[in-house]
């Protein structure tokens, strides 16, 4: 028993000398988004869908977006391939696909090269079905039948 405990002992102290994840370079790129929340409120079926994410390189070496994923196929991101310089800004652009009615509660992952990679966003809301219109197609006598322009 003791020499097992020995053991672990001599396993751990030599795992904790050599750390498997390297140094975090200082100079690395950091992203910061203005908000990480993007609120929709209430909104009606088929309503824009669009938003975007303010964010800037607050780092000291370019910063390259690798990813921007959805959790789901009704949100769709779009962003810079380009790199973004340190005490530059930029947007990722998010479009909602408001022909779904409910609550809105997705997520879109942000992989990149900073040392605060990944973030992770949100979008939130309520999509409220269009009301209907209830004009009708032709006008209507008072008796209920259609009014015929022609017939005078």
């Amino acid at each position: 028993m003791f020499t097992m405990g020995l053991i672990m002992m001599t396993f751990l102290s030599i795992k904790a000398q050599n750390p498997t994840n390297p140094p975090v370079n200082p100079n690395a790129p950091e992203i910061k988004f203005e908000s990480l929340i993007y609120d929709y409120g209430t909104i009606v079926q088929d309503a824009n869908g669009d938003c975007e994410f303010k964010f800037k390189n607050v780092g000291k070496e370019p910063l390259i977006l690798t990813n921007v994923t959805a959790s789901c196929g009704c949100t769709t991101p779009y962003w810079s391939k380009e790199p973004i310089l340190p005490d530059k800004s930029e947007v990722i652009k998010v479009h909602y696909a408001t022909n779904r009615l409910g609550v809105i509660s997705k997520q879109i992952t942000v992989v990149s090269n900073a040392k605060n990679s990944p973030v992770i966003l949100n979008i939130k809301g309520n999509v409220l079905q269009k009301p209907v219109d209830n004009i009708p197609d032709k006008p209507i006598n008072p008796n209920g039948t259609p009014v015929n322009p022609n017939n005078k």
